[in-house]
């Protein structure tokens, strides 16, 4: 089908179309240019000229059919030029093969047994490269691969804007500097960036399955590239148990994507869920991952294993009340011994809850109240205010939702932290 020209609302549609392809695709994009220019940073200035040449097209001509595959050849084009521009033009022609010129596929690399043919892979481990600071790592890769805004990242770093900001530039910058290679290493330097790997991953999934800000709670598409990236780690790495763990973990999360949200995209909370719309095929493959992880460790369970258990326990359970509370309280203690974390302690609190009762996980979430870590975080004032509830201290938790909901920047949670409050005794009836 040929592309329409917009006209009326066509322009707003062709701009937000733009928004939403471009947020989807732009990992993809970025990781396929920075094959071909060998540097991340001018990989993401030539993906943001295709996004300029759509906003200036599409509105225009309308939108392609296929608007992903239209940014990426325009980005890939725009990276041929830009190879071709250069005074060193012949030898990086030979670098990266002969049919640059005429085709915009990426070019073929040698073979190598335990390579993988994936930008994406590729890309998480080139910005988990060692010259890179933990934070920057992340950073960066939640920035190229997850196509989060600065906002976003700092968001779910509880950092400030500025210095996510500055991270990024300082991350790319080092990586041109270094001359960092785009690949998939092999051995001990692989070995060595599989654990911020897999935080990534994680973390790319954690912004896909419950969105830090914007209209909706869901974003699939990355918990989609998130789920697959660990599927494919998992068979690059077959004999690592924590990426089989968190593997697991992403398979039995997912498999709740669609009881998360009602028909009008509000979020539906766990205990309300209907586990019968849960994917049972994904809880199967959860399960079968958590076995090879059991399978393949020959000491104390790692932080993700302790978790893909968790979930499982969750996944075992046909109802919200069948749930083995004790056990999850249990492996959350065990997870805040082996990764402390005050995240993890406020998780610890809602499971303590469900076994031994509200009064018990206050006195955790209390301790809670003065970590710098979690004064804007949103969850901590919405545990205390179901807390609170639950304990008849009405007023109390009122002021906590409140404060909850002036916290949260995604505008879903908003509204249901406004649902709770009217589900207050005492709360006017508009």
């Amino acid at each position: 089908m040929t592309p329409q020209p917009s006209n009326g609302n066509g322009t707003a549609d062709a701009r937000h179309a733009i928004d939403t392809v471009f947020r989807l695709e732009s990992p993809r994009i970025v990781a396929a240019v920075t094959r071909i220019v060998r540097d991340i940073g001018i990989a993401e200035e030539l993906a943001q000229d295709a996004l300029v040449a759509a906003l200036e097209q599409w509105p225009r001509d309308g939108v392609p059919d296929n608007p992903g595959a239209w940014l990426m050849t325009t980005a890939r084009r725009r990276a041929v030029d830009l190879v071709r521009r250069r005074e060193n033009y012949a030898r990086k022609l030979q670098e990266i093969g002969r049919d640059l010129e005429t085709t915009t596929a990426p070019p073929e690399e040698p073979a190598d047994p335990e390579d993988i043919d994936d930008d994406l892979l590729r890309l998480v481990f080139t910005t988990c490269h060692p010259v890179l600071s933990p934070e920057a790592r992340i950073a960066l890769t939640l920035r190229l691969l997850g196509g989060l805004t600065t906002p976003e990242i700092a968001r779910a770093f509880l950092t400030p804007e500025p210095t996510i900001a500055q991270r990024i530039v300082r991350a790319k910058r080092t990586l041109a500097t270094k001359n960092v290679a785009f690949e998939v290493p092999y051995g001990p330097d692989r070995e060595a960036r599989l654990s911020d790997v897999l935080d990534v991953i994680y973390l790319i999934f954690n912004e896909g399955y419950a969105a830090t800000a914007g209209d909706d709670w869901l974003r699939p598409g990355l918990c989609e590239d998130a789920l697959r990236l660990a599927r494919v780690l998992s068979g690059l790495m077959p004999k690592e148990p924590e990426v089989h763990a968190l593997t697991s973990l992403l398979e039995f999360q997912a498999s709740r994507t669609a009881a998360r949200t009602g028909p009008d995209g509000v979020p539906v909370l766990l205990k309300d869920q209907n586990r019968r719309r849960w994917n049972r095929m994904l809880i199967a493959r959860g399960i079968k991952a958590l076995g090879r992880a059991d399978a393949t460790a020959t000491g104390a369970p790692g932080p993700y294993a302790l978790q893909a258990t968790i979930a499982a326990c969750h996944a075992h359970a046909y109802t919200y009340e069948e749930t083995d509370w004790t056990s999850i309280a249990t492996l959350y203690g065990l997870l805040a011994a082996r990764a402390p974390s005050p995240v993890v302690e406020l998780n610890r609190a809602v499971a303590v809850s469900m076994a031994e009762g509200p009064a018990a996980a206050l006195e955790i979430v209390d301790t809670l109240a003065a970590e710098p870590a979690l004064r804007d975080y949103h969850l901590l004032p919405s545990v205390r205010g179901d807390l609170l509830a639950r304990l008849g201290r009405t007023a109390e938790a009122r002021a906590e939702f409140e404060r909850a909901a002036g916290l949260a920047r995604n505008g879903r949670e908003r509204e249901l932290l406004a649902a709770k409050l009217r589900e207050l005794p005492g709360t006017p009836v508009e």
